[in-house]
């Protein structure tokens, strides 16, 4: 990331960016949990491009931040293309480090996530689906978990959190035909973080 203004104010969105590729770098093994943990933070406390910057000035992929803006997102394939495929993924573990679940892959009707002291992120945005119902339990003990879901996809969220958080912000409804995503677990001293995103390709679009 790059600025040409530093004192300009950082909105949400770029925070959030930020954040996104330190989960990168922490799931490729780029950081430790204790680096990661120290720049999240920072990110999440920064004010200004300025003070963003450092913190994913050497990691690849690096960019000027984008500044948040509407946008349709681009036309996924129709659901039922996307629903009825072998799974190719029904759980992922993380002890002292990341993991991650993103870009092409099936998630099976039943996915477990768990993290001890780590990071994991799961992204249903380009993902097919083994069914049309889909249960992933997420288990956070001192650490965090981020799904990444689109805007057209339902999800409901139940989960737990004690002395952490279980976050629902992106619960929704979905478009018609779209499969039926429920999150559940538990979070311990930790997190869990359900969140919309446009596609990549739709982010792509708005840095062109």
């Amino acid at each position: 990331m790059t600025s040409e203004l530093p004192e300009m104010r950082a909105s949400d969105a770029e925070r959030e960016r930020v954040a996104e590729r330190l989960r990168d770098a922490v799931a490729e093994g780029r950081l430790d949990m204790a680096e990661f943990e120290e720049r999240l933070d920072l990110a999440y406390k920064a004010r200004t491009h300025g003070e963003l910057v450092p913190l994913v000035r050497d990691l690849p992929g690096t960019g000027a931040p984008v500044a948040a803006g509407a946008l349709e997102g681009a036309q996924s394939p129709s659901w039922p293309a996307r629903i009825g495929k072998p799974a190719t993924s029904r759980g992922a573990f993380a002890f002292w480090s990341g993991f991650g679940r993103r870009g092409k892959w099936t998630v099976g009707r039943s996915f477990t996530a768990a993290v001890v002291q780590g990071g994991g992120d799961i992204d249903l945005r380009d993902a097919d689906f083994e069914d049309r119902e889909i249960v992933i339990r997420c288990f956070a003990l001192m650490g965090g978990i981020q799904v990444v879901v689109p805007p057209d996809l339902h999800v409901e969220v139940t989960g737990l959190g004690f002395m952490g958080g279980f976050d629902d912000r992106g619960a929704g409804e979905g478009t018609p035909g779209s499969p039926r995503v429920r999150v559940t677990g538990f979070a311990l001293m930790g997190g869990v973080d359900v969140r919309r995103k446009e596609r990549k390709a739709a982010r792509k679009q708005l840095r062109k």
